[in-house]
């Protein structure tokens, strides 16, 4: 088994007087320096919704707000659909430690159906092929950035804090599950929360750091993402704004053919 499939199985409460409950753990292969890969915990909530019997189509939005540390161990995991319509449906669900809630989360699913389309989002252009670009070395680096195959165009992770502070924070790469795996919501979800802190790519400095809430929008539905497959998707983070201990950073993430898969936004703490 993948091991973000077995970061993400969640086993359902036996208890009739406990529908909405689910039970996982954090996995050692996506640890961070402290806690667990966001990204993980966020495919984790989601995938609670998803394997809810009373689910109704597939995610569309996903926030998350992470309440305090997830400490390494089990998670109980509550996933309550609020209001079913005709084709939408919204989700409240938590994650609870032994401390108590350590992030909530806000989903919104529904029922896709063929419209007019267009994107104005406008995918970067002459970016070499993956096999063209070398991988980012992952050596010394916590586990979860070696459960991914990153291949840098530009703003790469610093392979040393020298303090050079660059003139912006935008990262263009190639990236896929390590090892490779099928796309879906949970491995897209997570992938959108894989660009490293754009305070690191801008000042070239370590600086403490943690994720305060992490927005993403599917703008792919389960068939697109069945045509991804294993392949890279790119990758285009960078930041707006930095002030008084909080910056944000969006992200886009776009299929090899140039198909937009999802936009993630999310808004970071850091201690100067």
């Amino acid at each position: 088994m993948h091991p973000l499939d077995e970061a993400i199985d969640l086993k359902a409460s036996e208890r009739q007087d406990l529908p909405h409950e689910f039970t996982g753990a954090t996995h050692s292969a996506y640890a961070n320096m402290i806690g667990p890969f966001g990204g993980t915990t966020s495919a984790q909530l989601l995938q609670s919704a998803m394997l809810h019997p009373e689910r109704l189509g597939e995610p569309v939005a996903l926030t998350v707000n992470f309440a305090a540390p997830v400490a390494d161990g089990e998670i109980r995991f509550v996933a309550r659909p609020v209001r079913t319509n005709r084709s939408t449906q919204h989700w409240i669900i938590e994650a609870h430690q032994t401390e108590g809630v350590v992030a909530t989360a806000t989903a919104v699913f529904a029922v896709r159906r063929e419209t007019w389309s267009d994107v104005e989002a406008v995918m970067p252009v002459n970016v070499p092929e993956p096999d063209a670009v070398p991988r980012m070395p992952v050596k010394g680096m916590p586990a979860w950035p070696q459960r991914y195959d990153m291949r840098f165009v530009e703003g790469a992770f610093p392979a040393a804090f020298d303090e050079l502070e660059q003139a912006h924070s935008r990262s263009t790469l190639w990236v896929r599950d390590e090892p490779e795996r099928a796309m879906d919501f949970a491995s897209l979800v997570a992938i959108s929360d894989s660009f490293f802190p754009r305070i690191y790519i801008r000042r070239r400095r370590r600086a403490l750091i943690g994720t305060v809430s992490l927005t993403t929008y599917f703008h792919a539905d389960s068939a697109l993402l069945a045509q991804v497959g294993t392949r890279h998707v790119l990758g285009v983070a960078k930041a707006l704004n930095y002030r008084h201990g909080y910056f944000d950073q969006t992200g886009e993430l776009w299929s090899p053919e140039g198909q937009l898969l999802a936009s993630t936004h999310q808004l970071v703490y850091f201690k100067d």
